[in-house]
């Protein structure tokens, strides 16, 4: 089955005002730059986006959110010195299911949480087939895969997309039964965050 479309702008045409949308990617590695530059001309509003951060000022999410099109981020980034596990014995616990597992042989609470719901999932590949086989590299891998499979739809873009067939079955990371729609995207910039703590002299 061909599941290829041709661009980010047809790949998104389903994605509706008040949605829940995951966006794979580690930082900036590996976002679908695509996507979300689709997602921001478009203009799509109150979205619900999960992701493990909101990109930064001018790239990735961060240029929804500028756009004010984000109603609510779920983000993985807790803070260099937060402690796990978040939510027992605050209110967001009120109400929930919370259960103690050995972790190092210390007991510890731990707050029972339903899975996402996501009625899209946009992820970025290094390299996908027709059939939406996916093969990632380095750390775009981090959290791309779990939420290619995670997606109600999932739209794969890909640096390099080639016939079914080409990819070697055991180099594949995401098969392609998760996958909705593929396309070959453009211009990738790859960027890099930089943190920086203090001024060089």
């Amino acid at each position: 089955m061909n599941k290829t479309i041709a661009n980010a702008e047809e790949a998104i045409k389903g994605i509706q005002d008040n949605m829940t949308l995951m966006l794979g990617g580690f930082g900036l590695c590996g976002i679908p730059e695509n996507c979300i530059a689709a997602l921001v001309k478009k203009g799509v509003k109150g979205l619900t986006c999960i992701a493990n951060n909101a990109g930064v000022d001018d790239f990735g999410i961060g240029l929804m959110l500028h756009k004010h099109q984000v109603k609510k981020m779920i983000s993985s980034y807790v803070g260099e010195n937060a402690e796990l596990p978040a939510g027992v014995g605050t209110e967001v616990a009120i109400g929930k299911e919370v259960r103690k597992f050995m972790v190092d042989g210390v007991e510890k609470e731990f707050l029972m949480e339903y899975a996402f719901d996501a009625d899209f999932a946009l992820v970025k590949a290094w390299k996908g087939d027709t059939q939406g086989n996916l093969i990632f590299r380095g750390t775009a891998r981090n959290f791309n895969p779990m939420m290619a499979m995670a997606g109600k739809t999932t739209i794969a873009e890909v640096e390099e997309l080639v016939p079914a067939g080409e990819l070697d079955p055991d180099h594949i990371h995401v098969p392609g039964i998760y996958v909705h729609h593929i396309f070959q995207g453009v211009n990738y910039e790859k960027r890099i965050e930089q943190r920086t703590v203090r001024k060089r002299n």
